[in-house]
């Protein structure tokens, strides 16, 4: 667990490290060069989860199901929201559904949180949560990511998927989403990409999903605009800032349950 900068959340919690790139939105995963970081550091959770690819630096396909993390949400006395792995993808097809099963006993064990969880593999996680677990936690909240047009697919599965509240993160937005229908979706982030690699974001890919957060009634939160900014100039992610049509859009789901900080 650690306390973290992501905008829309308090901490993030990694019972699962170690994935595999699924789509274009995987290319510039900052989770890669982390884990390796954090093998260098001497974290042994960590080692082995990455090779180099072209003088970059990727996961090899090996996922660690971390058994002894399962215990820190319990010692969290303070409400907080939990991005559940950072460092992964709960749904990936090597984590086990025993291990899924354990972690969602973690969230009904600990109400007082309000756990995020994202997945680039929806099509598993509607799965699971129709055939397995057959639960709605009302403090645990169901999202997917989408990059561009090519992965736009994934918002049926989250809508297909027994859930209090459903999410989508447009980030990195590297390519146009086109029309798109976020009826039933409580909650949207947008956010361009960063680092030396970063591929541009533009501001009429943002526009057609804020019109459609209208449309829906969907909480609009735009995250960052990254290394591109909104002038199509690259600088760094702290200088391009958050603005989005002169304003910080930091809406959230109204149908939270719970007592987490929100």
């Amino acid at each position: 667990m650690a306390e973290t900068q992501i905008e829309w959340t308090d901490s993030t919690w990694n019972p699962v490290a170690g994935c595999s790139i699924i789509s274009a939105g995987c290319k510039n995963c900052y989770a890669m060069e982390m884990a390796r970081r954090l093998e260098s550091m001497g974290m042994t959770k960590y080692t082995g989860l990455t090779r180099k690819k072209n003088k970059r630096v990727v996961w090899n396909g090996k996922v660690i199901e971390d058994r002894e993390s399962l215990e820190i949400p319990y010692r969290w006395k303070k409400p907080r929201k939990v991005f559940v792995n950072s460092m992964s993808d709960l749904f990936h097809e090597q984590v086990s559904d025993s291990f899924i099963q354990d972690v969602w006993t973690v969230m009904r064990d600990t109400p007082q949180h309000n756990y995020q969880i994202l997945t680039k593999r929806p099509e598993r996680m509607k799965q699971i949560l129709q055939d397995i677990i057959q639960e709605v936690l009302p403090n645990v909240w169901l999202g997917t990511s989408i990059e561009n047009s090519e992965t736009a697919f994934r918002a049926e599965h989250i809508k297909e998927t027994p859930a209090q509240i459903r999410f989508i993160s447009f980030e990195p937005l590297i390519g146009p989403v086109g029309p798109i229908n976020l009826t039933g979706i409580d909650w949207a982030i947008v956010g361009g990409e960063s680092g030396n690699k970063a591929r541009q974001i533009k501001e009429n890919w943002i526009d057609e999903i804020y019109a459609q957060c209208l449309e829906s009634d969907t909480a609009f939160f735009f995250k960052q605009w990254g290394t591109w900014g909104k002038d199509n100039i690259r600088r760094s992610k702290k200088a391009n800032g958050r603005e989005y049509r002169g304003k910080t859009w930091d809406e959230m789901p109204v149908n939270i349950v719970g007592t987490a900080s929100l």
